[in-house]
């Protein structure tokens, strides 16, 4: 059965960082690529970044270029988002998924964290 289990969310000051990992169990984790979506409240569910399964290319929406960065640690089973320069449009909640497909194609991922909840105040 896979398991994705997020952490680290929180509520956090505008300016701020906030560090979310991803723990994987019951796939083989260096087989998929992973992404980072977040809804916010009355909103779709929007990729945030991706990272294909080797790590050797990203992608991030245009919101969070050059304030969020996706890593991952495959010894770990682990994906990584770091939040930096924190915005209160940054609030939502935060899942993890996972994809044997297309990295950037919201639609093709197949498994989800439960979400964890991220608020930033001004």
């Amino acid at each position: 059965q896979v398991q994705l289990v997020e952490s680290g969310g929180g509520l956090m000051q505008a300016g701020g960082s906030l560090r979310l990992s991803c723990a994987a169990s019951g796939l083989t984790f260096r087989s998929y690529a992973m992404g980072w979506f977040r809804q916010a409240p009355g909103k779709g569910r929007d990729l945030v970044t991706a990272i294909t399964s080797s790590g050797g290319s990203t992608y991030y929406a245009d919101s969070v270029k050059g304030r969020f960065t996706i890593s991952r640690d495959n010894a770990k089973n682990t994906v990584y988002l770091q939040m930096n320069s924190l915005k209160p449009e940054d609030t939502a909640i935060y899942y993890c998924a996972a994809t044997s497909n297309w990295y950037k194609s919201s639609s093709l991922y197949s498994y989800w964290g439960q979400g964890t909840q991220v608020t930033v105040s001004s």
